[in-house]
């Protein structure tokens, strides 16, 4: 009998968290080593289990949620860029590259465009569908030339500094976008625009909106929500 990779981990996660309640509540002072031995051990599975090549895809005829896409981002008011106060957008693309680039969303949208139709899901246990358009990370990492030692990508955006990392092997994933279309139009200010990116392969905290910088790196530097004890990975 099979099992889905989603199922597996969450049984994973629940055996972990169960050992780590008991021995938490034995000895509180061991909470963090043990938090960090669960994350570790949660990324050894996800990573193991990862693929690259394929992932579910949502049927062309799938109905997509709309409206009812739930919208979220962490400033106290909602981000909207505003040429007036902060000029032209642009993505910038820096570190372990031989390129570095400063893309307008016209320069982005003259890429190679693709559009999928898959399910955004939330580490909160909801998850939505929605078509989204864009560019493959994978291609815009072939435009700007990451550098041998480039081994991680940041996500950053200017929703209060916004920031997420990721292993290169997730970002390089087919699926996985800088997006700036929804359901056949550009994207709004409720989910990210001018662009953000969107990849099945990643829970919704690691899919920074309002996206301005991508870094690649050669290690791991954290993010908004990695830094305040969720899992760095974040795979699904």
């Amino acid at each position: 009998m099979s099992m889905d990779r989603r199922r597996f981990l969450g049984i994973t996660a629940a055996t972990m968290s169960g050992t780590l309640l008991a021995a938490c509540n034995k000895n509180p002072r061991s909470a963090a080593r043990l938090l960090a031995l669960a994350e570790r051990s949660n990324e050894s599975v996800e990573r193991a289990i990862f693929r690259h090549d394929t992932m579910d895809r949502v049927p062309a005829s799938a109905r997509v949620a709309g409206k009812d896409f739930p919208k979220y981002f962490v400033s106290d008011t909602m981000p909207i860029w505003d040429p007036a106060v902060r000029g032209v957008w642009r993505l910038e693309v820096s570190g372990a590259v031989r390129r570095p680039l400063s893309l307008t969303l016209d320069d982005l949208m003259k890429l190679p465009r693709v559009t999928q139709k898959v399910d955004h899901f939330c580490v909160e246990g909801w998850n939505a569908r929605a078509t989204w358009s864009g560019v493959r990370m994978s291609d815009l990492a072939r435009v700007a030339e990451p550098t041998a030692d480039a081994q991680y990508v940041d996500f950053a955006g200017f929703d209060q500094d916004y920031h997420e990392s990721w292993d290169m092997e997730s970002a390089m994933h087919p699926l996985t976008l800088v997006a700036y279309g929804m359901d056949g139009r550009l994207l709004g200010a409720p989910h990210g625009a001018p662009a953000r990116v969107h990849s099945p392969v990643k829970l919704g905290y690691k899919n920074t909106k309002y996206l301005t910088r991508i870094v690649f790196m050669p290690a791991r530097n954290g993010g908004y929500w990695s830094d305040q004890g969720y899992e760095w990975y974040g795979g699904t």
